[in-house]
């Protein structure tokens, strides 16, 4: 299994930036493709963005296209999200995890080895 923590969370004022890490331990990271998702008070978890194994592809919800932008680098086994132009609607705790399915998916059903999530506060 991998093991993984997200860190980088806070409160930032809208249209303020935030980078958000999530570093993984145990098994190779670089086998997995992977997944940022988000959930709100009283809401489900929804999709972020998700990258292929290598990098070489991405894939964003419509709601964060153009602000944020997924990455990755194997060697440091290190995911990031780098979130700009924030809204109070970003507001969640954000969570990473690894994609069982050799293509990137959008259902936390095709998911696993969730991280414990960080906090992101937008304010108005």
């Amino acid at each position: 299994q991998v093991q993984l923590v997200e860190s980088g969370g806070g409160l930032v004022q809208a249209g303020g930036s935030l980078r958000l890490s999530c570093a993984a331990s145990g098994r190779t990271f670089s086998n997995y493709n992977m997944g940022w998702f988000r959930q709100a008070p009283g809401k489900e978890r929804a999709f972020v963005a998700a990258i292929t194994w290598n990098g070489g592809s991405t894939n964003y919800a419509d709601s964060v296209k153009g602000r944020f932008t997924i990455s990755r680098d194997n060697a440091k086994n290190t995911m990031f999200l780098q979130m700009n132009t924030l809204e109070p609607d970003d507001t969640a705790v954000y969570y990473c995890a690894t994609g069982r399915t050799s293509i990137m998916l959008a259902s936390s059903a095709f998911y696993e080895n969730w991280g414990q999530g960080t906090q992101v506060t937008v304010s108005s």
